[in-house]
């Protein structure tokens, strides 16, 4: 199920991907920012690490490797990614999440 149509006016973040890859809203406080992604076609994103993040997966697969263990997550099920832990993350194309992120700025706002 897509996300409500009322969530096209949250702010697009800026991400270092593609439009034709992935949309990302978002609601930002001073305290962290919570993102709704929605995945247009499947993705690796490489190792990395940053500051804490939970999220649960609406629709499609999230499979993350963090620590030697890969898992992957559906629909109802949620992750937590501890703050400066290294993980790599597949999202399958229709892939829908909710993430939040501890650092309010991880992403800057479009505009």
């Amino acid at each position: 199920m897509p996300f409500p149509a009322y969530f096209d006016a949250f702010p697009l973040l800026d991400l270092p991907l593609d439009d034709a890859v992935v949309t990302a809203r978002a609601i930002r406080s001073d305290s962290g920012l919570a993102v709704f992604f929605t995945f247009h076609q499947d993705i690796d994103l490489p190792e990395h690490s940053h500051k804490g993040q939970w999220g649960t997966v609406i629709a499609g697969t999230v499979t993350i490797t963090m620590a030697g263990r890969t898992r992957t997550y559906r629909p109802g099920e949620d992750y937590e990614i501890p703050s400066g832990m290294p993980h790599a993350v597949r999202l399958t194309k229709g892939t829908q999440a909710i993430d939040v992120f501890e650092e309010p700025d991880r992403y800057p706002l479009r505009g």
